[in-house]
């Protein structure tokens, strides 16, 4: 029994594939994340209930906030040497993906953001010189091998500051030594 629910579960594209399971998203996943979606966030409107049998009262209402457009963004798992800014041949598979996403048509408009982040491991100010070396290292890649334009692209190291896991000073945590690449729009 145990045999045929698998093949039927495989039948069904309900297995996890190996390329997924390598957090390693396509240039199709990454073109999904970073397009804007145009949805809007707002406040509400200022409009109040007002209780039943309540007289109603003239009060003055807030105006609601603007309008805000979420900036799409997406966490990559790019891979360095320890200590270093050099990449690692898993990392330029994962910057591949990402300089066919960029230079698609679908984002070819857009201007992006790279974001350098690492572990705890080392000083804040160490850190802090790694993560511009490794941001750096990212937009050189894109505009050498996909024609990324320098324009397009800005690049920051934000260290340990802005981890995406907490841990203790001297940690090593492979989820915060990653690359965020927002868009900033056109």
């Amino acid at each position: 029994m145990l045999p045929r629910f698998l093949i039927a579960v495989a039948s069904l594209g309900l297995l996890v594939s190996p390329a997924l399971a390598q957090n390693r998203p396509t240039a199709d996943q990454i073109i999904a994340a970073l397009k804007p979606t145009g949805q809007i966030q707002a406040g509400n409107r200022g409009i109040r209930p007002v209780a039943p049998g309540a007289a109603a009262v003239a009060t003055e209402v807030s105006r609601p906030a603007p309008a805000q457009v979420r900036q799409p963004s997406m966490d990559l798992n790019v891979h360095f040497e320890f200590g270093s800014a050099e990449l690692t041949p898993d990392a330029t598979r994962t910057l591949d993906e990402l300089g066919r996403a960029l230079s698609s048509n679908a984002l070819g408009g857009y201007r992006f953001r790279i974001e350098g982040h690492t572990d705890t491991v080392g000083t804040e100010e160490f850190n802090k010189t790694l993560s511009d070396q490794r941001a750096a290292t990212v937009a050189r890649y894109l505009e050498g091998k996909f024609g990324v334009g320098p324009a397009r692209l800005e690049t920051v190291g934000l260290g340990q500051s802005v981890p995406l896991v907490a841990t203790p000073p001297q940690t090593p945590e492979q989820r915060n030594r990653r690359v965020h690449v927002v868009n900033l729009g056109a």
